[in-house]
């Protein structure tokens, strides 16, 4: 568990800083004119900010585990999907991050 935290909050920190577009599913397979249309700097460090509300939620798994508390599993888990639909929400709605 500590792995893959340490993963998301690798790639938030790659994320935040304007970097790592060719991690983004979907942005990565558009062809060169759509990707022109996109701020890829902003999109980015959505991105970042989310790896880290990610990783901060997955530390309640690991801390059930500590803990012996399936509670605070739950609550990571819920924590966790509402986190990812409003990532979906955020960038599926609207053009945001569109030049």
């Amino acid at each position: 568990m500590l792995l893959v935290i340490g993963v998301f909050i690798g790639l938030g920190i790659v994320f935040i800083n304007g970097k790592g577009s060719m991690f983004i599913a979907g942005y990565n397979t558009m062809s060169p004119v759509e990707k022109e249309k996109y701020d890829v700097v902003a999109l980015c460090k959505f991105m970042g900010k989310m790896m880290f509300a990610l990783s901060c939620s997955m530390v309640f798994w690991l801390l059930s585990d500590v803990y012996n508390n399936n509670s605070l599993f739950y609550f990571g888990l819920v924590l966790f999907i509402a986190i990812v639909a409003f990532m979906l929400f955020y960038m599926n709605a609207g053009d945001r991050f569109k030049k």
